[in-house]
């Protein structure tokens, strides 16, 4: 299992185009060869999750193969109204919950001291009667993370602008993001609220070895350029 996170960037003038290709390439990605999930994604700054937070000229495509990738099919049509891209090349490691009914990257594959660089991916689709009090608890959490060592890029997902929502952040390695999710106050109250204040209809949380990583990485919010640009 091979999952790739495809990441644009589009100029004004191109909006329109970018909101057809998000209408479209739903059905498209899921009938190329090898792919057995795949979701068009608006992304957002990760800052509050309302719908102030989208941003309008970045999408994101995450497809998970069985077998060799063929990115450039997920990029067709993207690249000619993108102005800048990236791609991710993801491995995974570890995956709790369901994404649309499914478990979209079991079974992952047995990793003992992954060392390298990892990306972790949140997802939920929250109970309508508790998004309010949910967005409450995100400003604290957010400084946490703002302020986390080794925290190397992040961003907000959403298959939708209120209700449907998510996180990535990529790190410098697997000690990092422990040591955000499990030992920062702020965001342990929240995990430690999940399950008594019932937030989420459905929730996913990965995490995978990032093994490449090509294009432009101010895409993904990349906030430490360590090694300068990724290659083409």
């Amino acid at each position: 299992m091979v999952v790739t996170l495809h990441v644009w960037r589009v100029p004004g003038r191109h909006l329109g185009g970018a909101l057809l290709r998000m209408a479209r390439d739903p059905r498209r990605l899921r009938t190329l060869p090898g792919v057995r999930f795949a979701k068009m994604l608006g992304t957002g700054r990760g800052r509050t999750f309302g719908p102030g937070d989208a941003d309008p000229t970045r999408y994101a495509a995450l497809v998970v193969w069985d077998g060799e990738p063929a990115p450039a099919d997920v990029d067709r049509g993207w690249r000619r109204i993108a102005g800048s891209s990236a791609r991710i090349d993801l491995e995974p490691l570890h995956s709790r919950g369901r994404w649309s009914g499914q478990e979209p990257f079991h079974p992952p594959v047995p990793k003992d001291g992954e060392n390298g660089p990892v990306l972790a991916l949140t997802r939920a689709r929250l109970r309508p009667v508790r998004t309010l009090t949910f967005w409450r608890c995100v400003p604290p959490v957010v400084a946490e993370l703002d302020a986390s060592p080794g925290l190397l890029a992040r961003f907000g997902i959403g298959e939708a602008p209120i209700g449907w929502q998510g996180t990535v952040t990529v790190w410098r390695s697997t000690t990092d993001l422990t040591a955000f999710a499990y030992r920062q106050p702020e965001h342990r109250k929240v995990i430690a609220r999940t399950p008594t204040d019932g937030w989420y209809a459905e929730d996913l949380f990965a995490r995978f070895a990032v093994r490449d990583i090509h294009g432009d990485r101010a895409v993904l919010g990349w906030t430490e350029r360590e090694g300068g640009q990724a290659t083409r």
